[in-house]
């Protein structure tokens, strides 16, 4: 659908301030949907980038309905993942692992095949199902030695399975192999690796501002007891600064 040229401008301001917040201020790129919506709601990009940034804000009913517009203008099966992810943010696992049994996941690229078995793992945690979650992460993509960008999610993932199933050693090792692969920082795979090394962090600036806080050595009670006892011994010596007699 094309839109009149001074239309079009200003709903593309808006979705490139929905692409440019949806991380850093979801809820701010959340309002710039609602106004590129309230603009051009018959342009599949705009609800796709609206169901984003409902996605983001964790409005997962608002979502869904807006990937499922998307996907009806142009007939895609590209967000067919995040669509059951929104099943699964809905309380709904079981929907989302019968959306990974379906034809569309055939249609999907490889990337968009892995993000669909992540959701399906996800939903199998959410049944408590962890043995099947763990199963369901393992294949082809996830023994590659091979780097594609979902390959720390997809070991993060299998590492975290892992660590709820107790299986700490692999889940140590898998949380290595995500840190090697993630090259952006996408994941804590460092973090979670230190807290099963036991390393404990310390909060610097805490510190520094408790110690801005806390008694100056010469306000501590041993040092003001030491300065009255010189002060005693001079009025020993001197007498009484008001000049009264001491009893």
């Amino acid at each position: 659908m094309s839109l009149p040229k001074t239309l079009a401008e200003d709903v593309a301001r808006n979705l490139v301030m929905v692409a440019r917040l949806i991380d850093e201020d979801p809820e701010e790129a959340y309002a710039y949907a609602r106004i590129a919506l309230r603009l051009a709601s018959r342009v599949a990009a705009v609800r796709e980038a609206a169901g984003f940034a409902a996605y983001a804000t964790q409005k997962y009913a608002e979502a869904l309905a807006e990937f499922r517009a998307s996907r009806r203008m142009t007939g895609s099966v590209d967000l067919w993942p995040v669509m059951a992810d929104c099943e699964r943010g809905l309380g709904r696992p079981e929907r989302a692992m019968a959306m990974a049994g379906e034809p569309e996941v055939q249609k999907l690229d490889k990337a968009g095949q892995v993000e669909m078995r992540l959701v399906a793992a996800g939903a199998r945690r959410d049944m408590g199902q962890i043995d099947a979650a763990i199963v369901t992460l393992q294949g082809p993509e996830l023994a590659s030695n091979s780097v594609q960008p979902w390959t720390p999610r997809l070991r993060y993932a299998y590492a975290d399975a892992l660590l709820e199933a107790g299986r700490e050693d692999e889940a140590r090792e898998w949380f290595g192999k995500a840190l090697e692969a993630d090259k952006d920082g996408s994941t804590d795979a460092s973090d979670r690796l230190a807290v099963l090394d036991g390393v404990e962090f310390v909060d610097v600036l805490g510190d520094v501002a408790g110690d801005e806080d806390a008694p100056r050595a010469e306000d501590t009670p041993e040092r003001r007891d030491d300065e009255d006892d010189v002060r005693d011994e001079d009025d020993d010596r001197d007498g009484p600064a008001d000049g009264s007699a001491k009893g």
